[in-house]
């Protein structure tokens, strides 16, 4: 059979295949097979198909590795990574993966916290599609729009919006090697939603493959499926190729400050009292405590407290808020910089100063560490006893973060079931836990660490949301479902995906089973079909 099929492959197509081993030959086979049967040219797939044995495999895989947990030599490899340059590529390849049945993963920028978009949790062959070529942008300001490809980083596109105009913006995150389809489509926020909601709470458009490699916009997919791909995690649905979305205003110059206190300077104190007003403060501020553990006293752990504003305003307009709403922090002029906003981002962003703008088309993270990511959402402030014991924990830990990020303003104005996410009203911030460690440390290291998040993430259930225990969908957490292929599918990912969309995820599963029903676009925690 494997013979019969090889007579009908271009000789390129046979080089490729030489390369497989026996294993992946049988899972590739039929995929390459049906893309030679689509005419693309022999040297235009050449030029966009990896193989394990091709000389760049191994840096096009590990070039969006975003965590060095999932880059290691016993880490499951796709047998083919494919990185298109075309839409109709894109469409060729959505085809042929469901008429081989060969599972396709979906990456556009890499920072998917458990690896789905470029390795699997089973044994099961699969191929990755690489959005990294498709990142174009088309920034027009008559309309205050722009439409940006899936492959783009955000800090392509904050850049993009700063070359035309130094008075427009996007609210989306801070971290600039961000991929646009994988943040936008997973309800990826940032230092300005208090004032302008996420990032898809501004997406007016898009283009997506489905399952039967048509492109489609809006008005082609139908408001069904817009609504889910904006916070449902488009990887469930189909290929996003771009979005468009509505720029914001933002004055010429904003303001920032960070003040750092220790648990000697009466921090403990201060994150109790910032959880009373964070989600109160004006629209215009935004303030984030990062609590992070430091090397104190003759060497002994301790955990210091960061806050970390924007303001859409001047320096004495944000003293006199903070010295009205949060006295405690002792606020200084003198501790606040005016600058544009593109230089807000490179703050943000942890850029030392005097950084040229230019490092934001830097694609490569500086961040290749192994880690482990969870969440929480808060809605009655952490009594002070539970705080200080949290902080305590923290310290005997050695590595483990926390972030609070604060919420109010816009958040609390758009409707629950507005778009997937659902986490509003009823929000005083969202906690993004992480612990970092050193790979070379091993699956024992590894295993230690991961345990010790787990049990701290225990520590804090009486804390945090219940009934669900909400989670984040862009902070990825295996952990929260089942991963294994037994039992029913539906009830599997209703673990998960009540905590991620609460009562949305109905309405995700309904979408899906319309526009999927064969289950093409899956993976370890995506949106499941209704069984028949």
């Amino acid at each position: 059979m494997i013979k019969t099929t090889l007579t009908r492959f271009s000789p390129l197509l046979l080089l490729f295949l030489c390369y497989l081993n026996s294993f992946s030959f049988a899972a590739s086979a039929p995929f390459l097979d049906c893309l030679s049967s689509r005419k693309i040219p022999p040297q235009q797939l050449a030029n966009i198909t990896y193989t394990p044995k091709s000389t760049n495999y191994t840096s096009v895989l590990q070039e969006y590795i975003r965590n060095s947990r999932f880059n290691t030599s016993t880490t499951p490899k796709p047998t083919l990574i494919l990185t298109p340059f075309l839409e109709s590529q894109v469409q060729d390849i959505v085809t042929c993966a469901k008429i081989s049945g060969i599972q396709l993963k979906i990456r556009s920028g890499g920072h998917d916290y458990e690896g789905l978009s470029y390795t699997s949790k089973s044994n099961n062959p699969f191929i990755v599609l690489d959005l990294f070529n498709l990142r174009s942008i088309d920034i027009n300001l008559e309309d205050e729009t722009a439409w940006v490809e899936a492959g783009a980083t955000l800090g392509e596109l904050y850049y993009s919006i700063w070359q035309k105009s130094k008075v427009h913006a996007f609210p989306a995150g801070v971290c600039t090697t961000l991929g646009i389809g994988g943040h936008f489509s997973g309800g990826g926020y940032g230092n300005l939603m208090r004032k302008f909601g996420l990032s898809v709470d501004n997406v007016v458009d898009a283009k997506i493959v489905d399952a039967n490699g048509r492109i489609l916009d809006r008005k082609a997919m139908g408001e069904d499926l817009f609504w889910a791909i904006r916070g449902g995690g488009a990887a469930s649905f189909g290929v996003v190729l771009a979005f468009k979305i509505n720029l914001i205003r933002v004055p010429p110059e904003v303001t920032v400050f960070r003040v750092t206190k220790t648990l000697e300077e009466n921090a403990t104190d201060l994150v109790h009292r910032w959880q009373y007003i964070a989600d109160k403060f004006d629209k215009d501020l935004f303030v984030r405590v990062f609590l992070q553990t430091y090397a104190g006293e003759k060497n002994k752990t301790s955990v210091r407290a960061s806050f970390i504003a924007l303001f859409l305003g001047d320096a004495n307009k944000l003293v006199a808020l903070i010295k009205s709403g949060f006295p405690e922090l002792g606020l200084k002029k003198e501790e606040c910089k005016e600058i544009s906003w593109i230089r807000s981002v490179l703050y943000f962003a942890d850029y030392p100063e005097g950084t040229p703008e230019t490092a934001l088309l830097v694609r490569k993270s500086a961040f290749p560490s192994a880690s482990k990511m969870k969440s929480d959402y808060v809605k009655t402030p952490i009594p002070k006893d539970g705080l200080r014991e949290a902080l305590n924990r923290m310290a005997a830990s050695g590595n483990i973060w926390m972030q609070f990020n604060p919420y109010g303003g816009r958040m609390g104005e758009i409707p629950e079931a507005e778009i997937p996410f659902p986490h509003r009203a009823g929000n005083i911030f969202k906690i993004q836990y992480l612990v970092i460690w050193n790979e070379a440390g091993g699956a024992a290291v590894e295993k230690s660490n991961i345990e010790n998040l787990s049990k701290f993430y225990q520590f804090m259930t009486p804390y945090v949301s219940k009934n669900p225990r909400e989670a984040f969908l862009n902070y990825r957490d295996i952990n929260i479902g089942s991963t294994d292929n037994g039992g029913d599918a539906y009830e599997k990912a209703k673990v998960y995906g009540i905590k991620y969309f609460k009562g949305n995820f109905d309405r995700l599963v309904q979408v899906k089973t319309k526009v999927d029903p064969t289950n093409l676009f899956r993976n370890e925690q995506s949106i499941p079909t209704l069984r028949k």
